[in-house]
This record gives C-alpha cells, sequence and structure tokens, in this order.
C-alpha cells in the first residue's frame, strides 16, 4: 500500500511541469495578444495589458480559494457543483469545452501558419490534423510524458522571447525611444477618446489570459502545494511579456504599421526580422510553432480533467472512463481529438469563425467562476481553504470579466463574418443540447418507454398471447408418454433407446417396464442402469416400472388402457424367432432396436 502511494506520489506534476502545461497556452498569447491590443488601443496598448494583468492578479486569490476549498479537477464546473446545481455546473462545462476545443484548432492551426512561415510547401489542414493527432496521442501516452513535451516548449519559449529582447533592447539602445513617443502623441484612430481605446483594447487584450483557468481542470494530477505556484507563475508571465512586447512594437513600428492586417498575424516576427534579420524571424516563426502546439496540449490535459470529472458525475456516459495502462482516458482524448478535426473541415481552416466561440466561452468561464467563488464564500463559509479572496477583488474581477465580454459581444465582426455571439450560438446550442439530454436521459427515457407502450402495447399483448399458446401446444406435445418394455437389456441398448426417443420423438417422459411373472424377479444391475440414464439424460424423466404378469398382446392393451398411452407409442427390441407372437398381433407396437 506504502509502495502504490509512493508511485502516484511520484507520478504528480511538480511546478515547473504543471506551470509548463498550462503556461504554454497563455504565454502563447504574446504572438496575438499585444497586435490585438495595439488595433484597439493604440498607444495606450501596454497600459490595457497593465490592467489586464491587474484583473489576473486578482483571479489569482479567486482560483487559489476555490480550489484550495475544493482540489478537484474541473474548474468552473467542480466549484459550481458544488455550490450550486449540476444542470447550472454543466453549463460552466459546455463552456469550458467549447473554450478548449476552439483552443486547440486555433492553436493548432496558427502552430502550422508560423511553419509554414518557414516552410512555405506545408499544407496546412493536414498538417494540423497531424499535428492535433501527435498530441492526442501523446496525452493518451500519459501526463508525464506530456508533461516533458511542455516542459521543453515551455522553455524555449521563454529563452526565445529573452533573445528577442535582447536584441530589441541592443537596438533601441542605438536608434532610441523616438518612434515609441511619436506614437506616444499620434492622434487615436477614428477620433476615439482614450477612454474608448482603452475600453475596446481591454476587452481584446482579455484574450491574453486564455489558459489561466487550464491549470484547475487538472489539480488532481498535480502534486501538493503546486497549483497556488502555477497561478502565480502565469501571473508573472502575463505581466512581464505582454506589456513590455507592446512597448517593444510601439518603439520599432509606426502606429500605422502596426495597425495593419499584415503585422496583425505575424508582429513578433516583423519585430525579429527587424532588429535581429532572418535568424531572429525564423527562431520566433519556430517558437510560435512549438509554443502554439503545446496550448494545443494544454487543451487535451484540460478537456481530460474536466470530462473525467463530468463522466464520474454520471453526466457523460461512464463509456468515456475506460482508462489504458499508463492511466489515461484514451476515449475521452480520441473523442476530442475528432471532435476538433471536424470543427476544423467545418471551418476549413478559417479560425477566424471560432473567434467568437473562443473569446464568449473563455470569458464566461471567467466570470463563473468568480460567481463559484462568491458562492462558496455563502453557501460554504466552514469549508477549510489556504487563503481567501476578499468581497472587493471578487466582485471588480467580475465586473471587469462582464465588461470585457460585453465588449467582445458588441465587437464588430471583420471580413464579413458573423458577429462573435453568432458564431458562438452555433457551437453552443447543439453543445448545451446535448448536456440537457444527458442530465434529464432518465426522464427522458422514461417518456420513449410510455411512447413505446402505448404503441406496442396491443401488439405485446398479442405475441404474449400467441407465445403461450405455442408453449402450450409444445407442453402438450412433449407431454405424452412413451413406454419401452425391455427383457433386462445391458446399458448399451437402453442406451440406443434414449438416443433414438431424444432424435425422433418429442417427448419428456418414458416409461421402461420390464414383466415379471412374480412381479419381483428383475436383473441385479438394470434398476442402478436405468438411474444412471435417468441423469444423465435430463431433459427426458425416466421411470422405471416392474409389470407383473405375461408379456402379451392382452397385457399391452391393460396397460394402453390403465396409462392413457396408446399402443403405438409403445416400444420392443426385435424379438427372436423364439417370440409367441407376431408383430402383427402386439396391437402396433414399434420395434425401435
Amino acid at each position: 500500500m506504502n509502495a502504490q502511494a509512493k508511485v502516484q506520489e511520484h507520478t504528480k506534476l511538480n511546478q515547473l511541469a504543471a506551470t509548463a502545461i498550462c503556461g504554454n497556452d497563455i504565454s502563447s498569447s504574446v504572438l496575438y495578444v499585444s497586435a490585438l491590443a495595439i488595433a484597439f488601443a493604440g498607444q495606450y496598448a501596454w497600459i490595457t495589458l497593465l490592467i489586464v494583468s491587474f484583473v489576473l492578479f486578482l483571479f489569482r486569490k479567486i482560483y487559489g480559494e476555490v480550489v484550495g476549498a475544493l482540489p478537484l479537477n474541473g474548474g468552473a464546473y467542480n466549484a459550481l457543483l458544488n455550490t450550486t446545481s449540476k444542470s447550472t455546473a454543466s453549463f460552466a462545462a459546455t463552456l469550458t469545452l467549447l473554450s478548449y476545443m476552439a483552443t486547440a484548432v486555433i492553436s493548432g492551426n496558427e502552430a502550422i501558419h508560423y511553419l509554414h512561415h518557414v516552410i512555405s510547401w506545408l499544407p496546412i489542414i493536414p498538417a494540423t490534423i497531424v499535428l492535433l493527432g501527435i498530441f492526442a496521442l501523446l496525452v493518451i501516452g500519459g501526463i508525464s510524458e506530456s508533461a516533458k513535451v511542455a516542459i521543453g516548449i515551455f522553455l524555449f519559449h521563454l529563452g526565445t522571447l529573452a533573445v528577442l529582447a535582447v536584441f530589441i533592447l541592443i537596438y533601441l539602445w542605438n536608434a532610441g525611444i523616438d518612434t515609441f513617443l511619436e506614437n506616444w502623441h499620434s492622434p487615436l484612430a477614428n477620433q476615439g477618446t482614450i477612454k474608448d481605446a482603452i475600453f475596446w483594447g481591454f476587452a481584446a487584450s482579455m484574450l491574453g489570459v486564455s489558459g489561466f483557468e487550464s491549470s484547475a481542470n487538472f489539480v488532481e494530477e498535480q502534486a501538493k502545494g503546486v497549483f497556488p505556484k502555477t497561478l502565480r507563475n502565469m501571473w508573472i508571465i502575463v505581466t512581464i511579456i505582454n506589456p513590455l512586447m507592446a512597448i517593444f512594437a510601439l518603439s520599432l513600428f509606426p502606429l500605422p504599421v502596426l495597425q495593419s492586417d499584415e503585422y496583425q498575424n505575424t508582429l513578433l516576427i516583423e519585430m525579429g526580422q527587424h532588429v535581429g534579420g532572418k535568424a531572429i524571424a525564423w527562431l520566433i516563426a519556430l517558437d510560435a510553432f512549438l509554443v502554439l502546439s503545446g496550448a494545443v496540449l494544454t487543451s487535451f490535459v484540460g478537456v481530460t480533467g474536466l470530462l473525467e470529472r463530468m463522466t464520474l458525475d454520471r453526466i457523460m456516459p461512464p463509456f468515456f472512463l475506460k482508462k489504458n495502462k499508463r492511466g489515461s482516458s484514451y476515449r475521452i482524448i480520441i473523442m476530442f481529438f475528432f471532435l476538433c478535426v471536424s470543427v476544423l473541415l467545418i471551418t476549413r481552416g478559417n479560425v477566424k469563425l471560432l473567434a467568437g466561440v473562443y473569446t464568449i466561452s473563455f470569458l464566461s468561464v471567467m466570470a463563473l467562476f468568480a460567481i463559484g467563488n462568491i458562492l462558496l464564500k455563502i453557501k460554504r463559509s466552514k469549508l477549510p481553504r489556504p487563503e481567501k479572496a476578499s468581497w472587493m477583488a471578487v466582485i471588480i474581477a467580475i465586473v471587469a470579466v462582464v465588461l470585457a465580454l460585453i465588449g467582445n459581444i458588441l465587437m464588430p465582426p471583420k471580413d464579413d463574418l458573423p458577429s462573435n455571439l453568432t458564431v458562438f450560438l452555433y457551437y453552443f446550442i447543439p453543445s448545451i443540447l446535448f448536456i440537457i439530454v444527458m442530465l434529464n436521459r432518465t426522464a427522458l427515457l422514461k417518456l420513449l418507454l410510455k411512447t413505446i407502450d402505448a404503441i406496442f402495447d396491443p401488439i405485446r399483448k398479442f405475441v404474449v398471447q400467441l407465445d403461450r399458446r405455442i408453449q402450450k401446444t409444445i407442453d402438450t406435445i412433449n407431454a405424452q408418454e412413451f413406454v419401452f418394455f425391455t427383457k433386462g437389456d445391458n446399458i448399451a441398448t437402453l442406451n440406443k433407446v434414449m438416443l433414438y426417443i431424444l432424435k425422433n420423438e418429442h417427448t419428456k417422459k418414458l416409461k421402461i417396464v420390464i414383466v415379471s411373472p412374480d412381479g419381483k424377479t428383475v436383473p441385479e444391475k438394470l434398476p442402478q442402469e436405468i438411474e444412471f440414464l435417468d441423469r444423465e439424460y435430463p431433459e427426458i424423466d425416466v421411470e422405471f416400472v416392474v409389470e407383473k404378469g405375461t408379456f402379451s398382446p392382452e397385457l399391452i392393451r391393460q396397460l394402453s388402457k390403465k396409462w392413457g398411452i396408446p399402443i403405438n407409442f409403445m416400444f420392443i427390441g426385435s424379438p427372436s424367432d423364439k417370440f409367441p407372437y407376431r408383430i402383427e398381433e402386439l396391437g402396433g407396437v414399434r420395434l425401435i432396436i
């Protein structure tokens, strides 16, 4: 038992491994969030990113309190499950699932796009499917193996960003910060106010913390005390990297260039190209491919923890709980892989269609988790927890996330695509309907049963009656008793009789009769042999009868009348030439031996 405990403890994720798994997702945001913030907030982008960092700081305590009190996989689902109803928790779980699905598809597709920057002949959609498949197999191989890959990607990503930062600082040391100052004093695009710019920039920049919720979804795989450290580490990453890269971008390029479509997708590559040439640009392209791939890994690990918990709570079918030798719920992983591939094919690689799903799902999950914290304070106040978030912090966090959610819902769509809310509903409605069916499957099955009964009851009654009649007919046929007159035959001969009756007659009863002048004299072994045959042929009830008298046609007629057995259901063995009667005198007795 102790050995098993040691093995289980050994398989738990340490601080670096757990941080790497969820950190790849949140740190990959630097590839797009700085450009996104600049597109909406212009020169105030770094301020909006610092506001996002402040909101995330509040959520550190919120997540720490809830998961510290309820250290189970499931994130917002787990928080609401233990404070509200299963249906409310399932609503949060559906949003989380959609968020992971969108994360996996978008990150995988964008990773291949960055790799395409280096390998121009690479086919985007097939390569994305292969990438999703690789990480599905990696997670099936076990979370420890997944963590090793995540750590490698994570450290390489931080190292690449450090190299980029050094090159930028050297460039700025020589060139100065005139570009930053010019951008700072530039008029705002579209003649908007500073307040508008910061609001829209903040709403867009909140995507930079996607992945923060992932750690709560696999907390059971983390060693004791690791979870709050993952929150701290992710907060530090977001606080340093995202605002810093926005400042660097504003120091290198004029605002109109930064807000162009070309720079929106490959801002860091352009920055690397600008300060370090093709070598740094290729390094960043490779890093982007790897860290976005790491975000795919985060999605697989997070969704596995979430769906395992939902399956244990009987929301998902128990089919998904099957594990392989490495302890991975491979059926969940395979299902999620096919779900992601189907979404990729349906959207034909246009991941902008998933932006609404990604944004609204993620921000809704954050808001629901904060609401779960409030409910935990009210309904489970006596539950011990290692840390607590203040009421003020929770309220500010909820308001901030709701504002970001409203901003993203109201944000005008690009490229003539549907609005964020419209695309979100395309995916959310079928998903939540499935969950509703699973939650109410007992009631639905009862309704289906009543419907079937109403339709098929008349047919069922007819079939039951017909079945009874047929069975009665079979029983009547099998109830007919047969008789075999033996002269004291050995067991081999009697066995042939049994085989003949089994093969040729429909009966369950057989009388083996021996006729004795005194009604007592019988071969010594005959009763035991007949008893043995009765046991060997359980489908036929064998009765041994000793009849007093002399075997004759008259005796046969008397016994037929006495037992109610027609003479043609009576058998004898072939008589010898000394037999005193002809066969036709016996009234129809049959010869079977």
